[in-house]
């Protein structure tokens, strides 16, 4: 489908919807969300005030929705969003905003901007405005499985390594298991410890899951780019599968995107309630500790701190679990300041990782992150989001700073009580 800018403003006004409408109408202009964004707070730039990247979107809503704003339209008081405006907003909407939601956390009359700029996404990819890189990323997700452009048989020489190393079988296929297994393109390529941790702790757990050739892929990138119907295909491919292989629950891996586009917005896009559970592998594992399932033995004497993955945390309710999760394995770990639902985001996610373009703008944010961990005098990084960790691995790098960050999934795995794979 051609984008344009018809299709584009077209679009703006089909997703003003009465939240958005009255999200507008009730703003206060008190510019709290300034201060709760790292792009501002970093830069000091008025520009990167998260209301303010919504400038287009409500123009449209003004001109169109209200009675003032129609009759300047009808006496050529106002002017039509142009082209033009949308490629200079464009940045402001791909590349400084990473969807985090901490503005709509701080703003005094209830406004989600996080939702707001979600669907503004919509009408910059239907104008043809979505950023460059995440079109390619998402053409890629659709035509060949993965934004990565992973296939199978990555994932496949993946299962054969795990497998060499611990003597447990990686089931695949396995219809009737209590979990289909998602990973994202970055736990396949960068992190494939994960795979290995989660061999292990299932086994111990006794839990039967699976993988599946068709749906392995967890990361939505439809949803980063804001294209409904694209995250809709991706999000199929999973729920196809789940349904084939008559799964309980689907489990989202450590990557936050991926948990809120399956979790949350998942059932909306294929219009229809799953018939299994979505949770994340963190509220699984929470969930097995309860159950006496998840034994470790010892505990890590290095001083440990913890990243809240904003869309898992802030934005999915995963704030307890992984803090009851370290207290089996550490003894000296040390809350970052702002810690759970209003942390600070890593300066990556809602797609700006993916984009070459914000490369030097991410890092510049990073320093509320760095600034955040040398707070704490750890030197070892523990998160559950592996666009959060390779984020942060970069920004500490960019900083010198002497850090490791470590997924939970595989900390508590190295802490396990195993029997003899055999």
């Amino acid at each position: 489908m051609t984008a344009t800018l018809e299709k584009g403003l077209n679009s703006f006004k089909e997703v003003i919807d009465a939240p958005i409408a009255s999200f507008f109408s009730s703003c206060v202009h008190c510019g709290l969300c300034a201060e709760a964004c790292l792009f501002y707070t970093e830069t000091g730039d008025a520009k990167y005030t998260p209301i303010h990247k919504l400038e287009p979107l409500r123009r449209v809503w003004k001109q169109e929705y209200t009675l003032l704003g129609k009759l300047g339209k009808m006496f050529g008081l106002s002017t039509a969003v142009t082209d033009a405006e949308l490629d200079e907003w464009e940045p402001l909407v791909y590349d400084s905003c990473t969807l985090c939601g901490r503005c709509s956390m701080v703003c005094p009359v209830g406004n989600d901007i996080t939702y707001m700029i979600r669907k503004m996404r919509e009408g910059m990819a239907a104008s043809g405005h979505a950023q460059e890189d995440l079109v390619d990323a998402t053409t890629r997700a659709v035509t060949l499985g993965s934004p990565m452009g992973i296939k199978w048989p990555a994932v496949l020489a993946q299962i054969k390594h795990v497998q060499a190393e611990t003597g447990i079988e990686v089931p695949v296929e396995r219809a009737g298991a209590d979990y289909l297994v998602l990973m994202s393109s970055m736990e396949i390529i960068n992190f494939p410890e994960y795979l290995s941790a989660l061999s292990r702790i299932f086994k111990q757990a006794g839990v039967s899951w699976t993988l599946a050739e068709d749906a392995f892929e967890a990361t939505n990138s439809g949803i980063q780019i804001g294209a409904s119907d694209l995250a809709r295909e991706i999000v199929s491919r999973i729920v196809v599968a789940a349904e084939r292989l008559k799964v309980k629950c689907v489990i989202s891996p450590e990557c936050g995107h991926a948990f809120t586009a399956i979790r949350w917005e998942g059932p909306n896009l294929m219009g229809r309630p799953f018939g299994f559970e979505v949770k994340h592998i963190l509220e699984v594992l929470d969930e097995l500790h309860k159950a006496g399932k998840l034994k470790t033995k010892g505990k890590d004497k290095r001083p440990l701190t913890y990243h809240d993955p904003c869309q898992i945390a802030r934005r999915g309710g995963v704030v307890e679990q992984p803090r009851r999760l370290l207290g089996e394995v550490a003894t000296d770990f040390r809350e970052m300041p702002d810690a759970g639902v209003m942390n600070w985001c890593c300066g990556g996610g809602g797609g700006v990782s993916a984009n070459s373009r914000a490369e030097p703008l991410r890092l510049e944010a990073f320093k509320h992150k760095k600034g955040q961990i040398e707070a704490t005098g750890v030197q070892t990084l523990i998160t559950a989001c592996a666009n959060c960790r390779i984020v942060m691995e970069e920004g500490l790098e960019h900083y010198h700073m002497k850090v490791e960050v470590v997924g939970l999934t595989e900390l508590l795995a190295e802490y396990l009580v195993e029997e003899n794979a055999s």
